[in-house]
């Protein structure tokens, strides 16, 4: 059975094949068998796209605030509704466990309940002029038409900030999700369309990322452009939106320090940092992925590190009692035997993992990996894991560690875990990222601005922040 009957590329509020009846496949990561096959849209069908949203947007940008906030509210909730059968489709093409897709979802409804509220509060300003008979004012205005180009890794959450956004400042938007998890995308723009969202106010395609790319930021029609991607991909956007001098936001690789100091509660530091790092078998921008520990808390770390790693269950996401799923892809498994191969010949520690388990001769299965006394020079510290592989390090000083963690072009995420405030305070300060947890490692949320620096990208999606990269100032003067 085809995971995606029923779906397809969505233009102008139908669903429908692209017309040249190209296709591609997808593959479930856990067994790589085809899960089903989804539109390869060509030119035409990229061009029914951009005036379906230009049409949309002349319609959705005159519906109210109050009206705008019903529809969002209401799309919101149809995915509360249906969270069991999405949940399972996002398990069976990305590999995640049903607890994590359903933790995602309700993340992915939040998102549409929180922009329903935000639309409502687009407030101007008023300037006072010079002159009694001037009146000057600022008032926010929707950018136009959005091109927006989601990654795999969450499916349903990352398209969910750019869609609830956009349509809550009056954009239209086209939305292009990730080949490997198309399935997730299309689950929200039914909910939008289940929750009658004016037709061409919400468009899917899908098919090469590069083609769609080039075509729709090449179009005067299309006025910003979101992304959530790597550093590369990110930078090719940019030269492509330079062009027409688009507004771009874009989220970014990471390489998320953790910095462990001598004073913390070190076996709760251990459980949460591995418990996040090998969520979504490490497959999140914002996971932590270099370990800095105190020397004098170092032992006690990876001691109860390890035995968190150990005691996860890997297998298909969708098993009772699998708590680490499959890599979404081969090129994600041939990275992590490359990382951990890398480090040891390096002189790290191999402490748990490092293979893929016997049991598993299909699918991406990689084990939940632990490499101590890594240097500074391995490659999985200067680059992007992305994968459930944890290298941890020690350090002996504050300025020396916040060194460290800083050397690198990325700034998305970073952590912090000590007892004293002085040394928090400090640190959380010291590093340059965009979002710091201390003693904490659940930052994302609907209420809070989402997005980093240097290299890690531009803007933030998500919070009142959010709603602010899809509109445009307005500066009106009058003269009585």
């Amino acid at each position: 059975m085809d995971a995606y009957e029923g779906f397809g590329l969505y233009i102008g509020g139908a669903w429908a094949p692209a017309l040249a009846g190209a296709t591609k496949p997808v593959l479930d990561p856990a067994t790589e068998d085809v899960l089903g096959r989804i539109p390869d849209a060509g030119a035409e069908d990229l061009d029914r796209a951009l005036a379906a949203a230009e049409a949309g947007f002349a319609r959705w940008r005159k519906v109210q605030p109050l009206e705008r906030a019903a529809i969002l509210r209401r799309v919101a909730d149809l995915l509360r509704e249906r969270i069991e059968p999405l949940a399972r489709l996002m398990s069976g093409e990305t590999g995640k466990p049903l607890a994590e897709a359903r933790g995602e979802w309700t993340a992915a409804a939040d998102q549409f309940e929180w922009y329903a509220e935000e639309t409502r509060r687009i407030y101007g300003q008023i300037v006072e002029g010079r002159q009694a008979d001037v009146r000057q004012s600022v008032i926010y205005q929707p950018v136009g038409v959005v091109a927006a180009f989601s990654a795999w890794n969450f499916p349903a959450l990352l398209p969910a900030r750019k869609i609830a956004a956009a349509l809550a400042a009056g954009c239209s938007i086209i939305i292009k999700p990730a080949g490997e998890a198309p399935g997730s995308c299309m689950g929200l723009v039914r909910a939008c369309h289940d929750a009658a969202l004016p037709a061409g106010a919400v468009n899917l395609v899908t098919g090469d990322s590069r083609a769609i790319a080039r075509h729709l930021i090449g179009s005067p029609i299309v006025r910003k452009v979101s992304l959530t991607g790597s550093v590369q991909v990110g930078k090719e956007i940019l030269r492509l939106a330079a062009a027409g001098v688009k507004n771009v936001s874009m989220e970014l690789g990471g390489h998320a320090p953790v910095l462990v100091f001598e004073d913390a509660d070190v076996e709760k530091a251990a459980e949460a940092a591995a418990t996040a790092k090998f969520r979504n078998c490490g497959q999140v921008c914002i996971s932590p992925s270099r370990f800095y520990v105190h020397e004098n808390a170092y032992a006690a770390f990876t001691r109860r590190f390890v035995e968190v790693a150990r005691g996860l269950k890997l297998g298909r996401g969708c098993d009772d009692g699998v708590t680490m799923g499959p890599l979404a892809n081969a090129r994600g498994l041939e990275t992590a035997r490359m990382l951990v191969a890398d480090a040891v010949k390096r002189g790290a520690d191999l402490l748990s993992g490092g293979r893929t388990p016997s049991e598993f001769n299909r699918g991406y299965f990689f084990e939940p990996t632990v490499l101590g006394h890594v240097p500074d020079d391995a490659r999985i510290m200067v680059e992007e894991p992305f994968s459930p592989v944890a290298p941890i390090a020690a350090f002996s000083e504050f300025d020396d560690v916040v060194r460290r963690a800083n050397a690198l072009p990325f700034g998305l995420a970073g952590y912090v875990f000590s007892k004293s405030l002085r040394t928090a305070t400090l640190a959380a300060e010291a590093l340059e990222v965009g979002m710091v947890g201390v003693n904490d490692m659940l930052l994302a949320s609907a209420e809070a601005p989402f997005g980093g620096v240097k290299e890690s990208g531009m803007g933030r999606e998500g919070g009142s922040l959010g709603i602010r990269d899809y509109l445009e100032a307005k500066y009106i003067k009058c003269r009585l």
